[in-house]
């Protein structure tokens, strides 16, 4: 591309971008609640910062769950419950930050449980209820996806009648020089490279990207329902939360000797 011509192209650029980001704005306004706009402003810092459990994460979330399940088992479901009433005030829950600042997590655990302390032992009808839930809180994240999936959607055609405006303001000046014509027709063709750049290379990618997000994250829940029904089965502390670790993708697993020595080094509750 010769100088010329790449200077037509970045002279029409504002104007395109003016006309095609306004257009993909306000149909992503209009076709979103106010709940998935304001998250979605909220999640787009996940693109860059991936999901936000890490392994130590799920190291934490096991050691958290034997404590609490140890002490059920050695004391009854009435020890847990002040643990599981007031989380905020609890030494067990409040050893671990980020998991009581992550509001889905910490209720997850504290309903179920306490589901539990109130005789609800089966543990088919419990993980049936649980599965739900995350599977809603899961859906509510897609819907941003979607959010941003939907604009990557309408751009190429908002770049069209971009392209199409271009054309007809060129119509309406043929009486120009060339080299003003030129940059008029330059800048109507700047609007249909636009918005398939912009809906291949940017939006389009942001949705699949949050949407894997997405579904990274809420292996964390999976990982707290599989200990839970383990721990209805029956099952003792330390054998649910290896049945949980086993739950754990293998980009974030502790291993075996992980775990058991981080169990081993906990202090009596």
């Amino acid at each position: 591309m010769t100088g010329g011509n790449m200077g037509i192209v970045m002279g029409a650029l504002p104007h395109e971008m003016a006309t095609i980001g306004g257009a993909a704005v306000g149909t992503f306004l209009i076709s979103n609640s106010g709940h998935v706009i304001k998250h979605s402003l909220k999640d787009l810092a996940k693109v860059i910062k991936g999901a936000k459990f890490k392994k130590s994460d799920y190291m934490d979330i096991l050691t958290l769950m034997f404590q609490l399940l140890k002490l059920a088992k050695n004391k009854g479901t009435v020890a847990i419950e002040p643990h599981i009433e007031k989380p905020s005030e609890s030494p067990i829950f409040q050893a671990y930050p980020k998991i009581t600042h992550d509001h889905f997590a910490q209720d997850l655990i504290c309903d179920y449980l306490r589901m539990v302390s109130m005789s609800q032992d089966d543990p088919h009808q419990v993980e049936d209820i649980m599965d739900r839930e995350i599977k809603g809180f899961l859906a509510e994240g897609d819907h941003v996806a979607h959010a941003f999936q939907g604009m990557a959607d309408a751009l190429p055609a908002l770049g069209i009648v971009a392209a199409v405006l271009g054309v007809v303001k060129t119509m309406g000046s043929l009486n120009e020089p060339p080299p003003v014509l030129g940059k008029m027709i330059g800048g109507a063709l700047v609007g249909t490279f636009l918005g398939v750049l912009l809906a291949y290379g940017i939006f389009g990618p942001i949705a699949n990207r949050l949407k894997g997000i997405y579904e990274d994250e809420i292996k964390f829940y999976h990982v707290i329902r599989v200990i839970i029904t383990a721990h209805l089965h029956g099952q003792a502390p330390q054998i649910s939360v290896e049945t949980g670790r086993k739950a754990i993708s293998h980009e974030y697993m502790p291993s075996f000797a992980e775990v058991e020595e981080k169990l081993n080094s906990l202090p009596p509750v």
